[in-house]
């Protein structure tokens, strides 16, 4: 997934990438990814105020443990995509007279060549929008630390309100 800024200046309209991508090389080390299917991107890119603005959606079929219960939770992550690419002298970003980066420019990515790879940008937005702790139901009630069993699918009537000995003196204060 290359870009060329020379080629889209000069055509004026906008490029069309429309691929699936196999994430298998990325995710192998993965240990919080049960399985996942392929990356269908589907993206923009146009040149626009002297820079290259590719928008789009990414999707991906991605199964995790439930993080409570270890369930297998598939799910269907619809990603939005949008980078813009600028390009630069020497790959710094332009500073004002006091040393500051502006807002807008923040969010511009400077770069001294005139094509642009797109898959590291495409994977950083399928990672970060891998969900940090997915849960099979919202009100998933998990394992129970005793016995192990999942508390979804049977109570196990555990005894499970335990005192910290520390701190058994302070329930007697509590106790009025």
């Amino acid at each position: 997934m290359i870009i060329r800024l020379k080629e889209l200046a000069r055509k004026a309209n906008t490029v069309h990438i429309d691929e699936v991508v196999d994430l298998t090389d990325v995710f192998k080390q993965r240990n919080d990814l049960l399985g996942f299917g392929p990356l269908h991107v589907k993206l923009q890119a146009r040149y626009h105020d002297g820079a290259a603005e590719v928008t789009g959606e990414l999707n991906i079929e991605a199964e995790q443990p439930c993080s409570r219960c270890l369930t297998p939770v598939k799910q269907k992550l619809d990603i939005p995509f949008h980078e813009t690419f600028a390009r630069a002298a020497d790959g710094s970003k332009p500073e004002d007279e006091d040393g500051y980066v502006s807002r807008e420019d923040e969010d511009i990515h400077y770069v001294t060549d005139e094509k642009i790879e797109l898959l590291p940008y495409v994977i950083e937005n399928v990672v970060l929008a891998l969900p940090f702790v997915p849960l099979c139901v919202e009100d998933c009630q998990g394992l129970c630390p005793v016995c192990g069993k999942n508390r979804n699918e049977q109570a196990c009537g555990c005894k499970q309100d335990k005192t910290d000995p520390r701190l058994a003196g302070l329930a007697d204060f509590f106790k009025s």
